[in-house]
């Protein structure tokens, strides 16, 4: 039987490269966003068996409700989660404001649990365990000036888990985070070009990471490869935090 796996914010940038690898490696998947994107519609009209889309608010726990329940029924059955949803704002914390804060919280770190539950209720019931792969970032357990919120629901994306991953590992799911570096559709977007120089000097590849670099580790972890492995946080940023 073909495996599921439901990615969120999956209409555009690492998401949507995560769904479009997903898809070439025979995985049903299913998706969500605030708003159907133009690549998610061209994706599903060309694999209406393989592919399901609907708006959610990963932040809202009764439209994450609504939208697994819904994607677990269109599969007959969930396998992975890929929690990737999430958003960015740059801001000196002194004069960055709470309500700003508490939407990233909201969305990064509480989205991500509202999700981990709801799957989790359907995935502990199925045979043969299963994954759920958090994306994380280095800033997460480095910090970055700017970006305390953001960093701070990172970090507790992190703690999460460590500590999911003991508590349903006996039913042989794994849980474990990627923390990717500087890509270029998240924190770099707002760096200057001497910052931008300054992250390429300190980085022992030599380069930002793209959101292709992430795709692999994902299929990775969601293979049977990598069913020794739990509560890790595998690093993604060509050295940088090294």
């Amino acid at each position: 039987m073909t495996r599921h796996v439901v990615v969120t914010g999956g209409t555009r940038g690492l998401g949507l490269e995560i769904v479009r690898g997903l898809l070439q490696h025979g995985y049903r998947v299913s998706t969500c966003g605030r708003k159907q994107s133009a690549c998610i519609r061209d994706l599903e009209s060309s694999n209406p068996e393989s592919l399901f889309f609907s708006e959610c608010r990963v932040e809202d726990d009764a439209e994450v409700d609504r939208f697994l329940a819904e994607a677990i029924k269109w599969a007959n059955g969930i396998y992975a989660l890929v929690n990737n949803a999430g958003i960015a704002k740059e801001g000196i914390l002194a004069t960055f404001p709470n309500i700003e804060s508490r939407r990233i919280i909201d969305v990064n770190l509480l989205g991500s649990l509202y999700c981990a539950r709801a799957a989790l209720r359907s995935m502990l019931n199925r045979e043969g365990g299963g994954r759920i792969i958090n994306i994380s970032s280095i800033i997460g357990s480095h910090g970055y000036t700017g970006l305390a919120a953001y960093s701070a629901s990172k970090a507790g994306l992190d703690g999460l888990t460590r500590s999911l991953a003991r508590e349903v590992g006996r039913r042989q799911i794994t849980v474990n985070s990627i923390a990717a570096g500087y890509m270029k559709t998240e924190m770099s977007a707002g760096l200057s070009s001497q910052q931008l120089d300054q992250v390429l000097r300190r980085t022992p590849l030599g380069r930002v990471t793209e959101i292709s670099d992430v795709v692999p580790p994902v299929l990775f972890l969601l293979s049977d490869a990598a069913q020794m492995i739990t509560g890790q946080t595998i690093t993604v940023d060509g050295g940088v935090s090294v």
